[in-house]
């Protein structure tokens, strides 16, 4: 088998390339507004009440139906996951890595076909859904092949003790049931990877995707059953979370939980999950990845062009909606007028508008809740910093929000503290590289941080010093045009 690599990207210049997109749109318009029923193991149920999923840059404009699930058919869900553990746990890996493999296979085939729901159902540009369709391949491709070497090697790892006449082995064993709970903002990508790590581990789970981007975990269900994954290894109810994501979680039989969303959501799963009823033998296992706060550091001694560019595709690729989007850009204060001039010259040159069209950089924010919340956010931006672009909001015919970016922003301040998940940008001065160091890890948040700088003494500091999961140094960013 070939190395993993990555997924490239398409590129959308080439007539060939931009003729596919625009041919999957128009198809996937005419697929709008069908009704998706649950599945359940190899049953197509409806339920009694149905809800709807919108167009975020066309409110008026249907992309699905879907059904609302209940209690009692989440109890079905988890009796399905439950009874085909039984034969899927003992499926031998190799061949639970295949089905994966066949699902990357037909999400190439499919790759515009997605990218155009993406398109529709969640507000992505053209690249941002490419990128999105990219790593849900690279989650499949990657997990795949990591099942391969763990089970090929099952005593690879920490040395086993052993004594004479003592024989020691170490295999890894599935779980059981495992909750996926998906996002949103990477509907396809985030689903994927949390449910492909599950099932080829030999777990079978129950997915619930956001009530925002349904479809698109319709799709993900179409394509595994294709693969010929065997039915009830992956079952898909819609629905609330307070409904049916609290149940799963609640479920003595859940085995662990796999989240992407918000801080207080997770929080919130965090605290049901962590209760054990009588009736439940284990402590389930509970995976969170919530939001951020993402800071970018620009130091004196950086590649201020560089740094403008990559701060203005951070904070407003896919409209500012994901938790690695820089939302503070902490800057030298020697260099701190030359380099705003450089980003928001950019920011103004963005194209906001529906993403149907290739052109557009900045589409609509998820839902009519997110655009309240964001409009919050500006009035208390005007307060607590100086507007320098942006600020304008709108609700027809979509929600859309122009990239905004407030100057001279506290470093205490909400604006510099509150993730926002919107197109806003807070500019906070530092006197140097160590104050900025202070700044950037003064938030309740460490999920991604970058630096510019070409000084390598400042970047080992920063690898020592900033408390983050993923530390970006000098990153290059692909063109904003």
């Amino acid at each position: 088998m070939r190395p993993f690599k990555n997924e490239p990207f398409a590129d959308f210049s080439v007539p060939k390339n931009r003729l596919k997109m625009e041919n999957s749109l128009a198809h996937v318009k005419t697929l709008l507004g069908q009704e998706y029923p649950l599945i359940i193991a190899d049953k197509k149920i409806k339920a009694t009440e149905t809800f709807v999923s919108y167009n975020p840059a066309q409110t008026g404009e249907q992309i699905g139906i879907f059904q609302k699930g209940t209690t009692e058919l989440c109890a079905k869900a988890m009796e399905s996951a439950l009874l085909t553990f039984e034969s899927w746990k003992n499926v031998p890996a190799p061949k639970r890595a295949q089905f994966l493999f066949k699902m990357a296979h037909l999400m190439r085939q499919k790759k515009e076909e997605l990218c155009a729901w993406l398109i529709y159902e969640v507000g992505k540009s053209w690249r941002e859904a490419d990128g999105d369709v990219c790593e849900a391949i690279d989650f499949l491709e990657y997990y795949g092949r990591e099942m391969l070497r763990l089970s090929a090697s099952p005593t690879r790892g920490p040395k086993l003790a052993s004594i004479p006449s003592e024989k020691n082995k170490l295999h890894y064993i599935p779980l059981g049931v495992g909750v996926i709970i998906a996002p949103w903002n990477f509907p396809l990508a985030i689903l994927v990877g949390m449910s492909s790590a599950a099932i080829v581990t030999g777990n079978t789970v129950v997915i619930k995707p956001s009530t925002d981007a349904p479809t698109i975990a319709y799709q993900f269900m179409k394509i595994a059953e294709e693969a010929g994954l065997p039915p009830g290894v992956i079952n898909f109810v819609s629905g609330s979370g307070s409904v049916v994501g609290n149940f799963l979680i609640k479920h003595p039989k859940t085995r662990f939980i796999s989240f992407t969303g918000s801080k207080d959501v997770g929080i919130q799963i965090n605290e049901l999950a962590s209760r054990v009823p009588p009736d439940q033998k284990w402590l389930k296992r509970v995976v969170l990845e919530m939001g951020g706060k993402d800071g970018i550091i620009v130091d004196r001694e950086a590649d201020l062009e560089a740094a403008a560019e990559g701060i203005v595709r951070s904070a407003f690729g896919f409209q500012g909606q994901k938790c690695s989007a820089c939302s503070r850009a902490i800057i030298d204060e020697k260099i701190y007028d030359q380099l705003v001039s450089k980003i928001v010259q950019k920011t103004e040159q963005l194209k906001i508008g529906n993403p149907k069209d290739p052109a557009v950089f900045l589409g609509p924010i998820i839902n009519e809740a997110s655009l309240t919340k964001t409009k919050e956010y500006l009035e208390i931006g005007k307060r607590e910093g100086k507007l320098l672009t942006g600020g304008e909001a709108q609700s027809s015919p979509g929600y859309f929000v122009k990239p905004t970016i407030f100057g001279d922003v506290s470093p205490k301040a909400r604006l510099a503290q509150e993730e926002i998940f919107a197109p806003v940008l807070a500019l906070i001065k530092a006197k140097d590289f160590d104050e900025a160091l202070t700044i950037a890890n003064n938030t309740d948040y460490g999920l991604t941080g970058a630096v510019y700088t070409k000084n390598p003494k400042k970047i080992k500091k920063a690898q020592e010093s900033f408390h983050v999961g993923n530390l970006y140094i000098n990153r290059g960013e692909r063109s904003l045009k």
